[in-house]
């Protein structure tokens, strides 16, 4: 049963591995198109049109990501409460007049360490799930509370300090068979074209990614609870704040070097940087680029995809550090957790990501638009 659901994983992952890199040209194209248009209205509905249709597929293969347990995290100690508190106004206009909500919550709460933007689309996947079981109407239980396992659960939850949120509805509930195969991708019970079968798959993903666990309880008749279990934070300190606003060009014409064995991606990257304004030496290979670079190319900023054959971005950018260790390194991947990571530290940038967010990256790297090593 393992074995099959590792090789679910891997497959799932491996789609959407490709298909983040078929969206990365979609919307790097889109992105350059947008600023050629001029003032016609209608081409820039048509366009805006196929942007969003291009956004709605990314978030796609980010759930398809967090089940195969590869999407991009950025943990930090995070303020479960005041995060439901805070999107209580937003679960309440997507469930419904006809779903009242009940909100449960111990007076103090430690942190938990988890990504909290994913955390926010994982709550409201399981209010809307609840809201859509509950076709009459009723009562939706979101619940916060503190428990400490101290006896590994042959449920997936490690000895530990946990923070459980749980979201229990008074549908219809579950059978069986249904409960036991809730969380498979692509699996729904709503019919065509009222659910992708992602949600629970996703929530699944993130517990297991942020070392916690979920755990579904249901019968027919008698509703759904699901509980997501939370490592508590060791961190305690919460961000002071978001990070300030970076420009989207940077200061100065940049040499890149850009790493890409897809000739379609790097194609419209280069033309992406291009317009910021950088220079851009391409490399189709790991081995090309390190050849380029023993060659005497002096670059300001180093910037790589991963799965590459023969050398990935991480081995390249292991090797990098040690010739060259002043030379910046942007890593672009679609996988979170990759082979080797924890043994180099670059930077990582998320694919498909825009123009917009290429620039602040960049920016975050050569502050002063160079950096020659």
């Amino acid at each position: 049963m393992r074995s099959s659901a590792l090789e679910s994983r891997q497959l799932v992952g491996g789609v959407a591995h490709d298909f983040n890199n078929l969206l990365m040209a979609v919307i790097g194209n889109l992105d350059l198109l947008s600023k050629k248009l001029g003032e016609d209205a209608r081409l820039h509905r048509l366009l805006d049109g196929a942007m969003e249709g291009a956004r709605r597929g990314a978030t796609l293969t980010q759930r398809l990501l967090a089940f195969a347990r590869k999407q991009e995290l950025k943990a930090q100690a995070t303020d479960v409460r005041s995060l439901v508190e805070n999107m209580i106004g937003l679960i309440d206009r997507s469930v419904g007049p006809m779903v009242r909500i009940e909100l449960r919550a111990e007076d103090k709460m430690p942190v938990v360490d988890v990504d909290p933007n994913q955390l926010e689309m994982a709550l409201l996947n399981l209010a809307v799930n609840a809201r859509d079981a509950m076709i009459t109407g009723g009562v939706l239980t979101i619940e916060l509370s503190e428990q400490i396992v101290e006896v590994y659960d042959q449920l997936g939850v490690q000895p530990g300090r946990y923070v459980v949120l749980s979201v229990q509805d008074t549908g219809e509930g579950m059978g069986t068979e249904t409960l036991a195969r809730a969380v498979e991708p692509f699996f729904s019970t709503k019919g065509v074209g009222k659910g992708t079968g992602l949600g629970l798959s996703m929530v699944f993903g993130l517990a297991q990614q942020s070392g916690g666990a979920l755990r579904l309880e249901s019968a027919p008749s008698s509703g759904t609870t699901a509980r997501l279990w939370l490592p508590v934070a060791t961190e305690t300190t919460l961000p002071s704040g978001r990070a300030p606003n970076l420009e989207t060009k940077a200061s100065g014409r940049a040499r890149i070097l850009f790493v890409d064995d897809d000739l379609l991606i790097a194609g419209s990257t280069v033309d992406l940087l291009e317009d910021l304004g950088h220079q851009v030496i391409e490399a189709h290979s790991a081995i090309e680029a390190l050849r380029l670079l023993e060659s005497g190319l002096a670059a300001d900023l180093l910037i790589t995809d991963h799965a590459m054959p023969g050398m990935t971005g991480i081995e390249l950018a292991r090797e990098v550090r040690r010739q060259y260790p002043r030379l910046p390194i942007l890593l672009a991947t679609g996988f979170a957790e990759l082979e080797g990571s924890e043994l180099v530290d670059v930077a990582r940038l998320a694919k498909p990501y825009t123009q917009a967010q290429l620039a602040t990256e960049i920016a975050h790297l050569l502050p002063d638009g160079r950096n020659r090593f």
